[in-house]
């Protein structure tokens, strides 16, 4: 059921809200790296090259939406916060309207556009025509994405970390059946594992959508509640459109970086993808800790508490560099072993050049634990737009990397390019925090 976080430990109610996101996460993660381990060993090197091609434009697409509707939980949390029900049923409401436009034209509009994006991103002609399945596929299950994404992030807003987490679990289960399925009996291919995933989203989002019907009475939403209303449709817009923003334009770094990757050749790519697939989930702990500030930065100016959002933020921030630290250690210790995951142990010169790159973005950690704490927390307080600042900060960094330095330097310059947008991105937003935390203490005082 819901939780209130605007009373109690700061940072016991971070941890309870973040531990269930993280089994989340590392379980979406798992799923993620079983199409991994079945695509590279069942389908080989190509093939796994092939998924891993597509993975910074699939990062541009699947990030908006999941932005957007990350957003559009922000008013929700924060008429929760204040107490304001019928308000806050109203935003979910026009949430659900907005969801299902921009799912419909996003749809049609990237379908569209799948081959001449992989074309532009130099995608080896050798693996092209795998790329195309796959993400043409993920892309048409963009409706189950929203789906899924929108009634977690409600859920979400509401204080229940837990429930998306036990039906992501499930879909985690049944996405490794599907896979199993799909590539190995079915001899779908690449395709296989892009249906597998997009069944088992799918299901997990109609299992949340039945809960939230069924368990939280707070969201019965009357007729009047359902109607379209300008002034809530803009507001939802104005938090979800910066916050998918924020993902499209730090993605569009990627993609340039990716076809900087793809201009190495397929060697390059599949010690990319086998290197990033583990990375993700040794941060997932980050993105935990960022959905959990969001949320809890929410409620907590809904209620005009600042203090409490300041003990928030050096509670997340502690826990960060923590589990940096431990992160790093794991990766220096037993990368190279995990690594054999995705890669056979006989593509040595793949295998090194992935260890390298996991190795070289486990030193800098704790900036990106940074930017997700800060920047999360920046959107649960209501200013959703200078995320994308943020996000234009690390496409800089990434387009350098992409269009100057691996051309000069080849791979190492891959290994340092994430890195290098972390550190630009905190550049910006920790004075960012600073002036959003002072304007915000200014209107709650006035108020």
């Amino acid at each position: 059921m819901e939780k209130d976080m605007t009373k109690g430990s700061p940072m016991r109610l971070i941890i309870g809200f973040a531990v269930p996101l993280l089994f989340g996460l590392l379980f979406q993660q798992f799923y993620s790296m079983v199409d991994a381990v079945i695509v590279g060993h069942y389908l080989g090197v190509d093939a796994l090259a092939s998924v891993g091609a597509t993975g910074s434009v699939n990062f541009m697409i699947i990030g908006f939406c999941m932005g957007v509707c990350g957003g559009f939980a922000i008013p929700i949390a924060q008429e929760f916060g204040a107490g304001h029900e019928e308000n806050m049923r109203k935003f979910v409401g026009n949430s659900v309207w907005l969801s299902c436009i921009f799912a419909a034209v996003m749809t049609v509009a990237v379908v569209m556009l799948c081959r001449p994006i992989l074309q532009v991103m130099k995608t080896p002609e050798n693996i092209m025509n795998m790329s195309y399945d796959y993400i043409v596929i993920i892309f048409l299950g963009i409706p189950v994405t929203y789906l899924y994404n929108m009634t977690a992030s409600i859920l979400r807003s509401l204080g229940d970390s837990k429930t998306p987490v036990i039906f992501l679990v499930m879909a985690a289960i049944l996405n490794i059946f599907l896979d199993l399925l799909c590539i190995i009996a079915f001899h779908m291919g690449v395709a296989g594992a892009a249906v597998a995933t997009v069944v088992s989203q799918a299901v997990a989002g109609i299992c949340c959508l039945a809960y939230m019907h069924k368990k939280f009475t707070i969201l019965k939403l009357e007729k009047s509640e359902w109607r379209w209303e300008r002034s809530f449709a803009g507001k939802l817009c104005g938090m979800g459109i910066p916050m998918g923003l924020q993902y499209s334009v730090t993605a569009i770094g990627a993609v340039v970086l990716q076809s900087a990757v793809n201009g190495i050749g397929s060697n390059a790519v599949a010690a990319v993808t086998a290197a990033d697939k583990l990375s993700m989930l040794m941060v997932c702990p980050f993105d935990a800790m960022g959905s959990t500030m969001a949320t809890y930065g929410g409620q907590n100016v809904g209620a005009g508490d600042m203090e409490r959002v300041d003990q928030g933020l050096k509670a997340c921030t502690i826990l960060g560099l923590v589990y940096s630290l431990i992160a790093l250690v794991m990766v220096y210790v037993a990368g190279s072993k995990l690594l054999l995951l995705f890669i056979d142990g006989e593509e040595t010169v793949i295998l090194g050049n992935a260890y390298r790159f996991i190795r070289t973005n486990a030193l800098f950690y704790f900036p990106l634990a940074l930017i997700n704490i800060i920047r999360f927390l920046i959107q649960g307080m209501g200013y959703s737009k200078l995320a994308v600042f943020a996000g234009a900060f690390e496409m800089v960094a990434r387009a350098i990397a992409g269009f100057v330095l691996v051309p000069a330097f080849g791979f190492g310059a891959v290994c340092f390019a994430n890195p290098l947008a972390w550190v630009f991105a905190d550049v910006f937003l920790i004075p960012a925090f600073f002036h959003v935390r002072k304007k915000t203490a200014r209107i709650l005082a006035k108020s």
